[in-house]
């Protein structure tokens, strides 16, 4: 190795505050799947409370809990039928409530999830918009349109479903004819708020106090990027279906006008003590758009699906970390790094098929009978180099939950037990999500459904989703008895990211390869390095020792599919 100027670089600290959120570590807790209190199967608040030790030893400093809100569970939670309340599943206000105050007196921060851009169809304002008249007040709180054709027979426009199918429902008026659409950028039973209508807004405003005054930390803000729709709701340039994670120029993602509703948001969180923040989910594209939403006067946050989707690989990552840094350099915010979540394949797989969707029958040109029949040393290799590639970077971090025992993505899930609506709106042709969702395995035995559920009759089968029959083995209590786990791995790294004084600025500096590897430097004197290795091993640099590896390394070579930090001795 040759070190070298640096190829990237940017300021050790801005001269603005230091905010929790700036280079937080915060875990995503898909309640439904974390753990079972109450011994019925679903994950619940008050299993979310019974692991919070668990959590604090791991060493985060926020949790995510995604919706928790009362719902028909259409999408598992994402099609809210009362943004102020808890849904009986998880729990009560009163438990919600519990959660938050113990998790800050364990000294951790708590982020819920806001779904802004529509509602379930079991919505009370949904409701009373089905039974009032076209071009009532009732209906102008979401998209209705006529249709085109002489009857009104066709959508309003040629605008598809994230999960499948048209984006348009038409409904039955209530002299019993057909009538209007309603838009659902989701599935049917989601229909799309319309954010130019100011009753929609000032409601969305009174539901983000009413759990600021509950004392939460922040908001993950879903489909952020979708709220706003053009003028006039134009046709797509794009005829084929989309899909979750495309994010091309469609007249429903990235309009400008999301930017006045979140400078109003942003308003509302600074005028609580505390630090309150919020981070968007916006798949969009370059990473300099994604910037727009952390603008001092905007959101805190904004997941870095760039580098998410990048493929494992030296030029692929080098480019996402430049552009990702680079934009947000732009605005003066942090990278928030992201390698996983509840809508994409988990990393164990992805890095290793270079796949990220879910179609069942070609992940990217991989025929689904062949998914199993990839390297899976490698693939955990690869899973614990990405790891510690992105603790060592500047910024704040989301971690997904599961990721630190390397669970894998459960490709075999029976038909008739699949839960995303993605399998039905695609007509059977997307398997959906439910593989990045199985809930966790807490213990070796299969009692209790491997420790997820507080009932011990409870079989792997029987939780909400199956549990593969070797889940046992990635177990959070058989990790803990093994020195070099992924969940040592990660609890060792949160240690030393808390600690050691390289990243306690944003520094960052590339040094040259001449071996296809990523090298930098977090310290200015060149004392902190880490080294990510691909095909290719790399040299240790004299004077060098290693601080943690994702491999255990013998000798002055690191092996291929590696991370390690190093620590200058001299």
């Amino acid at each position: 190795m040759r070190l070298s100027p640096a190829m990237t670089d940017i300021e050790s600290e801005s001269a603005t505050e230091k905010r929790w959120w700036m280079n937080a570590v915060t875990y995503q807790i898909y309640i439904r799947s974390f753990a079972d209190a109450n011994g019925d199967g679903i994950g619940d608040i008050q299993g979310i409370i019974s692991r919070l030790d668990y959590l604090k030893s791991l060493g985060v400093d926020a949790i995510w809990i995604t919706p928790w809100y009362p719902s028909p569970q259409h999408d598992n939670g994402y099609d809210v039928a009362d943004f102020m309340d808890i849904d009986p599943e998880y729990g009560t206000l009163e438990i919600a409530q519990e959660l938050i105050d113990e998790v800050h007196r364990r000294g951790l921060r708590i982020i819920i999830d806001i779904v802004p851009n529509h509602s379930s169809n079991e919505h009370q304002w949904f409701q009373a918009a089905l039974a009032a008249e076209p071009g009532s007040v009732e209906r102008d709180r979401y998209l209705f349109r006529d249709g085109k054709g002489v009857n009104g027979e066709e959508p309003p426009n040629n605008w598809d479903s994230v999960f499948g199918g048209p984006a348009w429902t038409r409904i039955r008026e209530k002299n019993g004819e057909l009538g209007q659409w309603y838009c659902h950028i989701f599935a049917p039973e989601q229909p799309d708020f319309n954010w130019q209508n100011p009753e929609v807004r000032d409601h969305f405003m009174q539901v983000l106090r009413f759990w600021l005054d509950r004392n939460v930390d922040g908001f993950r803000v879903d489909v952020a990027h979708g709220l706003v729709k053009a003028e006039g709701l134009p046709d797509a340039p794009f005829q084929e279906h989309f899909g979750l994670l495309d994010s091309r120029d469609f007249p429903y993602w990235d309009q400008d006008g999301v930017h006045e509703i979140y400078r109003e948001w942003r308003k509302l969180l600074d005028s609580y003590p505390g630090q309150r923040m919020a981070v968007s989910e916006a798949w969009v594209n370059p990473p300099s758009r994604s910037a727009l939403y952390v603008r001092p006067d905007e959101l805190a946050n904004t997941f870095n699906f760039d580098f998410l989707t990048a493929k494992w690989g030296r030029d692929s990552l080098q480019k996402s970390i430049d552009a990702s840094i680079a934009g947000m350099a732009e605005v003066g915010a942090p990278v928030t790094w992201v390698l996983s979540n509840h809508d994409v394949v988990r990393v164990v797989n992805r890095h290793e098929m270079d796949f990220i969707s879910h179609d069942v029958e070609a992940l990217s040109g991989v025929p689904f009978a062949q998914v199993r029949q990839f390297d899976a040393e490698r693939a955990i290799a690869r899973a614990r180099a990405a790891a510690l590639l992105m603790l060592a970077l500047p910024g704040a971090v989301f971690l997904y939950q599961g990721e630190e025992l390397g669970l894998p993505e459960v490709l075999d899930i029976p038909v008739e037990r699949l839960q995303d609506p993605i399998w039905e709106m695609s007509g059977n042709k997307e398997r959906g999500r439910d593989g990045c969702r199985v809930p966790l395995p807490w213990r070796a035995t299969e009692g209790g459904a491997f420790g997820f559920s507080s009932n011990g009759e409870l079989t792997r089968e029987e939780a909400w989703l199956p549990q593969p029959q070797d889940w046992g083995q990635f177990a959070a209590e058989v990790q803990e008895t093994l020195g070099h786990s992924m969940l040592h791995l990660y609890r060792n790294a949160l240690r030393i990211r808390k600690t050691a004084p390289s990243f306690a600025s944003s520094y960052f500096h590339w040094i040259d390869s001449s071996n296809g590897s990523l090298v930098f430097t977090r310290s200015q004197d060149e004392s902190f390095l880490c080294i990510v290795t691909f095909e290719e091993g790399e040299t240790i640099p004299p004077q060098y020792e290693i601080v943690i590896g994702s491999q255990k390394i013998d000798s002055q070579r690191i092996p291929p599919n590696t991370t390690v930090w190093l620590q200058r001795t001299a």
